[in-house]
């Protein structure tokens, strides 16, 4: 006999106080037990149902919303509250603002615990609507369906997802489910027309969809990016069913069917890519991706210079907000004497970025320098760094591919010279504790640290302090309506 589960509580008229990690924000009860609710505003009156209680916090959603915050607003887009992409759409954007703001000043003096100078003002983004510049569709045969519309099912097809393909996002808890999407507002509409394309072409030439479970089934993502030039990319990610040389042709066929269908349609698509990927997962870092149409890449610009951009490379999603990280990054990294016309080559700094991507930043300050050698763990994007350079005529950069922590090494820093300034922009993790300590014993006179995570940024600062003094801090929102900021630092030696 299997144990009946327990019922969970229901909260009756609480008020919901302030926000949390992850978009969610916080109720308080009498017996100072916690409770994190999603889609919450502080100010709100709601009766909560708990979902998850353990000994010192509980979850729990809103099931009925008594008093709104004076603070709420009407979201815009029809998806919120079951698409997991933009979870502070009901918040106004300058209180979004304020809330970044915050959350980075309390990581860094809850987690780092260093003196702080008083903080810049948040750099707010230049659109809060198709700001973005690239997204990724998962394909599936069984798409996600919200309670109300199970309810709204007759009961003999309420019992299967079977059959129902969709094009969207994957759901939190429901992995091999996809929530179709009839309109994103994050990127310009052209993206959502050739989604529905993809969409009508498959259903209407019965083209399957991918079961995540089985690992069969054609069409399986569809990644969407566009330049600040113009410029389309579609990727097409497929599974061709090999079962047998027949199987396989006829896959190819469909394939090419769908590829041609997107080529006649849209000629504003100027790199239409395709790869057969036979994984567990949908990553494409390590397949071979084909041109079907086109480039093999788009070209994006900021101010006069020219980063080519393949199917594989990174580059900030918002393109607009991007350059005034970079700026930041640049006038963190320059004192004015470096930055004086004219200055004596000799006097430029030497510039070490670390987890230099594509070269953006590399390429972007060279000018300033007197050289910059970037240092990158994928080989394909030191690769793509290169091109950047030679495509922007910059003669004075150096690009190395490895793990920072076996590249970035003693012999390495005697063999190209002690670093005036470094510049790091590492992955959400943060630095490894050997980058950390590489970094102390090569002792630049300027650190700038860009973060896409300011409480793994704030440890790496306690791990500094002893020899930096944080001297600035600039917030950066690269992500409207989602609890994600971006910081820069700057650090100067004691």
């Amino acid at each position: 006999m299997t144990r009946k589960k327990k019922q969970l509580p229901l909260l009756e008229r609480v008020t919901i106080t302030d926000y949390a990690a992850e978009g969610k924000a916080i109720a308080r009860l009498d017996n100072a037990m916690v409770v994190f609710v999603p889609w919450a505003v502080p100010g709100d009156v709601a009766d909560l149902q708990v979902r998850r209680k353990k000994h010192s916090f509980m979850e729990a959603d809103i099931a009925r919303l008594i008093e709104p915050s004076s603070l709420r607003i009407e979201p815009f887009c029809q998806h919120f509250g079951v698409c997991g992409g933009c979870k502070w759409q009901q918040v106004p954007y300058a209180e979004q603002l304020r809330m970044k703001q915050q959350q980075v000043k309390d990581q860094l003096t809850r987690i780092g615990k260093v003196e702080l100078p008083e903080f810049r003002p948040i750099l707010g983004s230049v659109k809060t609507q198709e700001y973005r510049n690239k997204l990724d569709f998962g394909c599936a045969n069984k798409r996600y369906l919200t309670n109300d519309e199970i309810a709204r099912l007759p009961h003999d097809e309420s019992q299967s997802l079977k059959d129902r393909p969709a094009i969207g996002f994957h759901i939190t808890g429901a992995f091999d489910k996809i929530l179709p999407i009839d309109h994103c507002w994050l990127m310009d509409d052209l993206h959502n027309e050739i989604r529905h394309a993809v969409m009508d072409y498959a259903v209407g030439h019965q083209l399957t969809f991918f079961d995540l479970r089985q690992q069969v089934g054609l069409l399986r993502d569809v990644i969407i990016r566009n330049s600040n030039t113009g410029e389309w990319m579609v990727i097409i990610q497929f599974h061709f069913d090999r079962t047998s040389d027949a199987t396989l042709s006829e896959s190819q066929e469909q394939a090419r069917g769908l590829l041609q269908h997107l080529t006649d349609r849209f000629p504003q698509i100027t790199s239409l890519m395709y790869l057969d990927n036979q994984k567990c997962n949908d990553t494409i870092g390590d397949q071979q991706i084909l041109t079907f149409h086109g480039n093999d890449h788009i070209i994006e610009t900021m101010e006069d210079l020219r980063f080519k951009v393949g199917p594989k490379s990174f580059y900030q999603t918002n393109t607009d907000q991007a350059y005034h990280l970079y700026s930041v990054a640049r006038d963190f990294a320059f004192s004015t004497q470096h930055a004086t016309p004219g200055a004596q080559h000799s006097d430029l700094p030497l510039v070490y970025d670390l987890y230099t991507g594509t070269g953006t930043i590399a390429n972007f300050v060279a000018r300033q320098a007197r050289q910059v050698i970037g240092i990158e763990y994928v080989p394909e994007a030191i690769e793509d760094a290169k091109v950047n350079s030679q495509l922007n005529h910059i003669d004075n950069t150096l690009f190395y591919a490895g793990d920072m922590k076996d590249i970035l090494t003693d012999e390495f820093i005697s063999r190209h010279g002690r670093p005036d300034v470094i510049i790091t922009d590492p992955p959400r993790a943060g630095m490894h504790p050997d980058v950390v300590k590489t970094i102390l014993r090569t002792s630049p006179q300027r650190i700038v640290y860009v973060s896409c995570n300011p409480a793994t940024q704030a440890r790496d600062l306690q791990a500094l302090d002893a020899d930096y003094r944080v001297a600035e801090v600039q917030p950066v929102d690269m992500f409207p309506h989602t609890p994600h900021v971006e910081n820069v630092v700057l650090l100067i030696k004691r």
